[in-house]
């Protein structure tokens, strides 16, 4: 099984509503996003698949949630955009766009450099 990740970031604000602190309030991250793919074959040149396609799917993605407020965006209107629920939103917003050739292993969203969550459906 071959694997590849890309690594992308996006600049977003949001509040966890419920949440007894300071996180309750509007504040902002510069979010790092790790995506990690995994295909059983590779192409004639030897690529399951190419990071520059893999690359913009994920940053149509991430181009909705760049410098918004994500409480805003939709998916999360009725959630909290904690950084598990981001992971999974872009988890489901990529799943299928990989499904000839590879599959979406893993999402993982970073809010600080050491503080991330990850979704798999593993």
């Amino acid at each position: 099984m071959y694997e590849i990740k890309i690594i992308r970031s996006f600049s977003g604000a949001h509040r966890l509503k419920g949440y007894r602190g300071k996180c309750e309030n509007v504040h902002g991250h510069n979010w790092r996003v790790e995506v990690e793919l995994i295909s059983g074959r590779l192409d004639k040149t030897g690529i399951s698949v190419d990071f520059r396609i893999a690359k913009k799917v994920l940053d149509r993605v991430l181009k909705k949630l760049d410098h918004a407020l994500l409480n805003d965006v939709a998916g999360f209107r009725d959630k909290n955009p904690s950084a598990e629920n981001i992971a999974r939103h872009i988890f489901d917003s990529i799943r299928n766009k990989f499904s000839k050739k590879a599959k979406v292993k893993r999402v993982t969203v970073w809010e600080t450099e050491n503080a991330g969550a990850s979704y798999t459906e593993d």
